[in-house]
C-alpha cells in the first residue's frame, strides 16, 4: 500500500510541475509570437502612445493544478489516523491540497504586464495590454505600430 501512494504522490508532483511549466512556457510579451502566427497575414496601423501603465495579468485557471494539489494533499493526508479517520483526512486533504493547488497553478503563471494606450493616425484611441518585454520600452509621444491578426493585438516599435 505504501507503494501505490508513493507512486502516486509522484504522478501527483510530475502533474503540479506541468502545469507550472506549462504556464513559463505561454508569453504574452509584444515580441513573442505562437507558433500559429508565424507566416500569417497582419494589419499594421500607425499611431502615437497616449499613456503606459503596469498591470497584472493573471495566471493560467487550467485545473491541472487543482487536481494535482487535491492528489497530494489527498494521499499526504490519508496517513494520518486509521480507518475512518484516515478516510476523512484524506477527504479534507484533497480540498484543502485542491485549493492550494489551484492558487499555486494561477500565482506562479500571472505575469507582469503594460495597459499601452494609443492614438491611432486616423483618430481612433485603443489600449493593448501586453506582457513587459525587458528590450523595449514604450512612452508617452512615442511612435509605434498597432499589429492585429487572428484576434490578436500587440503594439511593438
Amino acid at each position: 500500500m505504501v507503494g501505490s501512494r508513493g507512486r502516486l504522490l509522484a504522478v501527483a508532483f510530475i502533474l503540479f510541475s506541468a502545469a507550472l511549466s506549462a504556464g513559463c512556457v505561454s508569453s504574452k510579451a509584444g515580441d513573442v509570437y505562437s507558433r500559429d502566427q508565424a507566416r500569417t497575414e497582419q494589419s499594421v496601423r500607425m499611431g502615437t502612445v497616449e499613456a503606459v501603465r503596469e498591470v497584472q495579468i493573471e495566471g493560467t485557471k487550467s485545473g491541472i493544478g487543482a487536481v494535482a494539489g487535491g492528489v497530494t494533499g489527498g494521499i499526504a493526508a490519508s496517513t494520518i489516523g486509521h480507518g475512518t479517520g484516515s478516510a476523512v483526512a484524506a477527504a479534507v486533504g484533497a480540498i484543502a491540497g485542491g485549493l492550494a493547488g489551484a492558487a499555486a497553478e494561477e500565482g506562479l503563471t500571472g505575469s507582469s504586464g503594460l495597459e499601452i494606450t494609443v492614438k491611432l493616425d486616423s483618430g481612433q484611441t485603443i489600449a493593448v495590454v501586453q506582457g513587459i518585454d525587458t528590450n523595449t520600452t514604450f512612452q508617452p509621444g512615442d511612435r509605434v505600430r498597432v499589429l492585429s491578426g487572428q484576434g490578436v493585438t500587440r503594439i511593438s516599435r
